[in-house]
């Protein structure tokens, strides 16, 4: 698309410099009289003063007219050309374009900053995808507006044509009329000079019955004469009023070559440039995330080395420290021994306890005996029946 655009814009560049080399007359400031014009001109003039009826009022009225009736014709071409564009001035639409172009924030361009807060909790997309969404949506924005300017320079180039054919049919208007001023000013001249003077003299020589009639036919021409004198002075002030329209004319075609100018220069280097900006705008965002990426992987990797480093070592030393311990650990040998020991000595001594209350077990016991024994003899010596009975029981 955009090398159909460049094609189509340099295209009307070169009409438009074709245009502009054509060089167009320029128009005479002088007005001639008969005695001065060169035959043809000469001959021109006298067709012109051919078309005077001093007897017709008409005819002086409309004196000059017909050169002004192709002028019209190719106006009001032009005007309604005018009418029937549908579309919009081509200033509205490089305005538009600058506008569309001018969408884009700061902030949008910097496509590297973090969602905000607000973002994350209405979920709306991240910066990159919010640019890409945008690009193209501005994208068609641009192609859209990219065609009305193309069709606008076609219009502005028939305008700069039709100029050019209203220049040249205005400055022959304006070269017809200084014929025309011509031809009415040697007529008056000829009417002041022969005609009214003879006419004058005819009514003073003419008899008394006809002077009346002749009096009025030298009113008559005295007032066509005048009639043509008004008619020659708005000639000339036509003439100047359309030697003022050249230079309009001129000026017009040169704000519309430079609007062409614009549209070019906007089609061809202002668009494509932005366009460009874009496109690096995406292709940096998505190389750096290709990068981001890259770098965790790095980073991931040399994570993963270092752990594997640090567990290799750590497993290591465990596995070192293990295998050079022995099946049992003296520490816990001598521990055992200790307990052991502190276990028989223990017991032992429990032991000699045991065996030294009971040997005063056995003192006591004896003890006990004899005294129960006394104590039952002497129940017995006394003679009493329980005595005798529980001396009997313990077999005494």
């Amino acid at each position: 698309m955009a090398t159909e655009i460049q094609a189509q814009a340099q295209a009307t560049l070169d009409q438009v410099a074709a245009v502009t080399a054509t060089l167009l007359p320029e128009p005479g400031t002088a007005l001639m009289t008969l005695a001065e014009a060169t035959p043809a001109q000469a001959e021109a003039i006298n067709t012109r003063m051919a078309e005077i009826d001093m007897t017709n009022t008409q005819s002086i009225l409309s004196f000059g007219a017909r050169a002004q009736s192709e002028l019209q014709v190719i106006s009001q071409q032009m005007l309604e050309g005018v009418k029937n564009k549908d579309v919009g001035p081509a200033g509205d639409s490089l305005r538009e374009i600058v506008s569309t172009i001018r969408g884009f924030s700061g902030d949008e361009m910097d496509l590297s900053r973090g969602q905000s807060w607000w973002e994350k909790i209405t979920g709306a997309a991240t910066p990159i995808a919010q640019f890409l969404a945008r690009y193209e949506e501005v994208q068609s924005q641009i192609d859209k507006i990219t065609t009305n300017l193309l069709t606008h320079e076609q219009v502005l180039l028939k305008d700069i044509k039709s100029l050019d054919v209203l220049y040249t049919k205005t400055l022959n208007f304006y070269d017809e009329l200084a014929l025309y001023i011509a031809a009415g000013t040697t007529k008056i001249a000829s009417l002041d000079a022969h005609d009214i003077p003879a006419k004058d003299a005819a009514v003073k020589a003419a008899p008394e019955a006809d002077q009346v009639k002749i009096a009025q036919e030298l009113r008559d021409l005295r007032a066509a004469r005048d009639d043509l004198d008004r008619r020659v002075h708005d000639l000339k002030l036509t003439r100047q009023v359309t030697m003022q329209s050249l230079p309009s004319i001129r000026l017009v075609q040169e704000n519309d070559k430079s609007l062409v100018g614009k549209i070019n220069s906007t089609l061809v280097n202002t668009v494509p440039l932005w366009e460009t900006q874009l496109a690096q705008a995406v292709t940096i965002q998505r190389s750096k995330e290709a990068a981001e990426s890259i770098r965790d992987a790095n980073d991931l990797t040399n994570e993963l080395l270092t752990k594997n480093a640090e567990n290799l070592q750590d497993a290591n030393r465990i596995v070192r420290t293990e295998m050079e311990r022995g099946v049992f650990d003296i520490e816990a040998v001598k521990a055992a021994n200790a307990s052991l020991i502190a276990t028989i000595e223990e017991s032992l001594s429990i032991a000699d306890e045991g065996k030294a209350r009971r040997a005063a077990a056995e003192v006591e016991l004896i003890k006990m005996e004899h005294e129960l024994r006394d104590t039952l003899s002497s129940a017995k010596a006394r003679g009493t029946a329980s005595g005798g009975n529980i001396s009997e029981a313990l077999g005494s």
